[in-house]
């Protein structure tokens, strides 16, 4: 059983083409001697229009662009790519390698090609599962720092090599095979089949979001509930605090425990309280919040914000 490691560059990504220029890999065998290594360059049939996992900053590939147009297609190279990740002898990884299956998807689908089918593993979502670290999707050149692993970014082959030696470092510290590797964790591998793609998971993964779920659903309860407790709340036409309007930072709102005694306590002083951080004059925070709404806050000239503390001195007086 031979492992192969691969990866893809694109000319150019959008929701619904993806034109791949490069198709790097590396095939070693179960305790991670090189078997083989190449980068299979490809005519994207596109202009290039490189852009960062957001969408925003440009990114420049090891390549000279002009070249790619003296190499096939992705048609040509199709029968090649298809015949290295279905062989039912290898163990197909990547990093994330969600996304670059999703790009060979895509481009059979450009072609009119007969879909890709084979399982999948991903070294991104072995190393979150074995450090816990789900809050972030942490990229190739952060992990082969941490593991001391050396490479050139974004030079297909060289990222397929450093998915490898993250992979080998992974299992050298769980002293077990990739395979043992993949079980320890309780991995599930990916999936395509006629077009369609399962995601690869870890038990691990699986909990994490679903409390993220869980924890995301109560937010929207509480938020639910809070500004149905506003809507009913009518001002004072007098008070110490008339003309004070009021808005506060997210996670004050869903804790209703705190909250809703808030606006009781403004409301009585004839303050007011909107949903729109525009119309407010008064702005509470806990102490360090950097949530959006309080980065907006601070950045909105002749707003009065103020600490929890504070608020309280405020509505205690």
């Amino acid at each position: 059983m031979n492992l192969v490691f691969f990866d893809i560059e694109c000319a150019s990504v959008y929701k619904t083409s993806a034109k791949i220029c490069a198709f790097g890999y590396v095939v070693c065998d179960e305790k991670f001697n090189i078997i083989e290594k190449e980068d299979i360059l490809i005519n994207p049939k596109g202009a290039f229009h490189l852009t960062d996992s957001k969408g925003e900053h440009g990114l420049v590939l090891p390549y000279k662009y002009a070249d790619f147009k003296k190499y096939p297609d992705f048609r040509a190279v199709y029968p090649r790519i298809k015949s290295l990740l279905e062989d039912k002898n290898n163990i197909i990884a990547g990093h994330a390698t969600y996304n670059d299956v999703n790009y060979l998807n895509l481009e059979t689908r450009r072609f009119s090609l007969p879909s890709f089918c084979f399982e999948f593993s991903d070294t991104q979502l072995l190393y979150m599962s074995m450090t816990g670290g789900y809050s972030r999707q942490y990229g190739l050149e952060y992990i082969t720092r941490e593991l001391g692993v050396d490479f050139t970014p974004h030079r297909a082959a060289d990222d397929a090599y450093a998915t490898m030696r993250v992979a080998e470092a992974m299992c050298r510290a769980k002293e077990c095979d990739f395979i043992g590797l993949e079980r320890s964790l309780n991995l599930t591998r990916g999936k395509i089949d006629n077009y369609s793609i399962e995601k690869p998971r870890t038990a691990g993964y699986s909990q994490y979001a679903e409390s993220r779920r869980a924890a995301k659903e109560e937010r929207s309860r509480a938020r639910r509930d809070f500004y149905v407790y506003l809507s009913r709340k009518k001002r004072r036409q007098e008070g110490r605090l008339k003309g004070k309007i009021f808005n506060f930072a997210r996670c004050i709102e869903d804790d209703l425990a705190v909250s809703l005694p808030y606006l009781d306590k403004i409301y009585e002083a004839g303050g007011e309280y909107t949903q729109k951080l525009a119309q407010c004059n008064v702005y509470a925070a806990p102490q360090g919040d950097s949530s959006t709404r309080t980065r907006s806050a601070l950045a909105k000239e002749g707003l009065y914000i103020v600490t929890m503390e504070e608020l309280e001195d405020i509505l205690s007086e």
